[in-house]
């Protein structure tokens, strides 16, 4: 996008789209360092709470928002002229050709594109009818992609833990907590009602967390983000709200406090995916537990593992000294 811009123009001409405000916000920061240098080339934001005039036009050469914020600039308040993008990157692709919603807003943008629009689609996973819409979006496609077995990076160590219920679970964490040295740490669950719970549970043995879940404002939801980054909370509590994109460096241990699943209740391997590779990032060692209570639980592992094709060892919780020498 930046080497696509012209700086001499003052309207928007490259276009991205992500699924979340988080990762719009962190998108948007990262373009902003890369192109420190292009002082004249500007990065606007079309996320929830940011209001441009009405009458004006966006004068950002890069705009990066979420789906339906980006639509009423386009469309509604006709703030963002759609024929003069020359580049129109889907972040998260698979998400945003997989969600019907967003499936819905990113393709009637992509109708009022110009013909000679450069289209880009990132995602660290694709399956395959997701992949089929693409191409059928983009006719011959230029396609770059890693074969499964990559996927997971070597640098990510892989565990399960065995547990019987909720309390031995939540036992089983504090002990690799306590065991191991963690700069930070995040810990997703399935549902919000677990990381409540577990949040809650976290703070009251003195534990510095924070909670991430979808029903928080976005203004919330970046403060959190935020705090975390800058190492205030050591502890982020999550759904899969921050699964996909979240970069925090310091972060040296992903546990999956409920492994992921579909709402058929399938192995969500993506989203797997998606989760421990937020740990092992920027060439650095990552550690990834995962809780298993019960033979669902078990057989919904042994998925990943034959997905992947990669082994998850057997952790045991109890032995401290097995824990300490998994993290060296």
């Amino acid at each position: 996008m930046l080497s696509r811009a012209d700086p001499r123009q003052r309207h928007t001409q490259c276009l991205c789209l992500c699924p979340t405000y988080e990762l719009a916000l962190q998108t948007g920061q990262v373009v902003e360092q890369m192109g420190k240098y292009c002082t004249d080339i500007k990065v606007g934001y079309a996320v929830r709470g940011n209001r441009i005039r009405r009458g004006s036009r966006v004068q950002e050469q890069i705009v990066i928002g979420t789906p339906g914020t980006v639509l009423d600039w386009c469309f509604k308040l006709g703030q963002v002229d759609v024929k003069q993008i020359r580049v129109f990157v889907l972040d998260e692709a698979d998400v945003m050709i997989g969600t019907q919603g967003y499936l819905d807003q990113s393709y009637r943008i992509h109708r009022m594109l110009p013909k000679d629009c450069q289209l880009l689609l990132f995602s660290a996973t694709f399956e395959e009818p997701v992949l089929k819409f693409a191409q059928r979006i983009i006719p011959d496609p230029n396609v770059i992609k890693l074969r499964r077995e990559q996927l997971t990076l070597d640098n990510i160590k892989q565990y399960y833990v065995m547990c019987s219920q909720e309390q031995e679970k939540y036992q089983a964490l504090i002990n690799i907590y306590a065991a191991i040295t963690i700069a930070q740490a995040i810990i997703f669950c399935q549902t919000r009602r677990t990381a409540h719970w577990l949040s809650k549970k976290l703070t009251r043995d003195g534990h510095r967390v924070a909670l991430l879940i979808g029903e928080l404002t976005v203004e919330q939801r970046a403060a959190i983000i935020q705090r975390f980054r800058e190492g205030k909370e050591k502890v982020l509590v999550t759904t899969n709200v921050c699964a996909r994109g979240i970069d925090v460096e310091q972060v040296s241990i992903v546990v999956n406090f409920d492994l992921p699943v579909t709402r058929e209740h399938e192995p969500d391997c993506e989203t797997y995916l998606h989760r421990i590779g937020r740990t092992g990032r920027f060439g650095k060692q990552g550690l990834a537990v995962n809780m298993v209570d019960g033979l669902g639980s078990l057989a919904i592992l042994r998925c990943f593992q034959q997905h992947f094709n990669r082994k998850i060892e057997q952790l045991d919780s109890k032995d401290l000294e097995q824990i300490e020498r998994i993290a060296y």
